[in-house]
């Protein structure tokens, strides 16, 4: 068990957000394994609630048109809300994450043309060739979104295994009606967020940003131990 332990470990240590791809496709035979594994992830009653839009070659060139038009409008209008405040440490890990990326970029705290470009660029892709759109049945609720939180997780991991790079994007789904038209998903799902992947572009600055994580001292409550 020991093995499998420095497996996870290393897999976990590894991963990163990526933020800039090289146009090279994916075989499709690598993909269908990461969305098998994917699809081990553990759910309440065993609902498996995501559903998985996976798009690329035309398709995605023409959703990458569409969701940055969107974007750009400023018309967003996501299923999920996003957060009604970042607080405290939440507020910092936040800043400290934008703070890391801008640094890799070379992007000045007071330059919010470029800080804004950079953050279209979720609405980009970052230039990936495949982006999985994932949803849930709006019916189950935050359960649904839940589920779909460990599957993304797992789908990084498995991702990483394969050497696939990818990044999860909440800024996405803020485009729901773009991704609606143009995948033709229902208004009985939530879209909850997109995981554009492919391989990294390892000559980016973007790729060199990493981030900390807290200590367990931060996140922990022990209780009888």
């Amino acid at each position: 068990m020991t093995g499998a332990a420095d497996t996870l470990s290393t897999l976990l240590d590894t991963r990163y957000s990526c933020r800039a791809f090289l146009s090279k496709q994916v075989p499709r035979e690598d993909i269908e394994r990461m969305l098998r594994m994917g699809q081990r992830t553990a759910s309440w009653c065993n609902s498996q609630p995501w559903q998985v839009h996976l798009v690329g070659g035309d398709a995605i060139e023409r959703l990458r048109e569409a969701v940055y038009a969107q974007a750009v409008s400023g018309e967003l209008d996501p299923d999920i809300p996003g957060p009604a405040e970042y607080r405290g440490v939440y507020a910092e890990r936040r800043r400290g994450a934008g703070y890391a990326l801008y640094n890799a970029l070379e992007i000045a705290r007071d330059d919010y043309t470029r800080r804004t470009e950079q953050m279209l660029e979720n609405y980009r892709f970052f230039g990936a060739p495949h982006v999985a759109i994932i949803t849930t049945d709006k019916a189950l609720g935050v359960y649904g979104a839940v589920d779909c939180g460990g599957y993304v997780s797992t789908l990084l991991l498995a991702a990483e295994s394969l050497g696939i790079a990818a990044v999860p994007q909440a800024a996405v789904p803020m485009a729901a009606s773009a991704l609606r038209r143009e995948l033709n998903i229902g208004d009985d799902r939530d879209i909850v967020c997109a995981i554009s992947f492919g391989y990294a572009d390892d000559s980016h600055p973007a790729n060199t940003c990493r981030t900390d994580r807290a200590n367990l001292d931060d996140t922990v409550v022990w209780v009888g131990e």
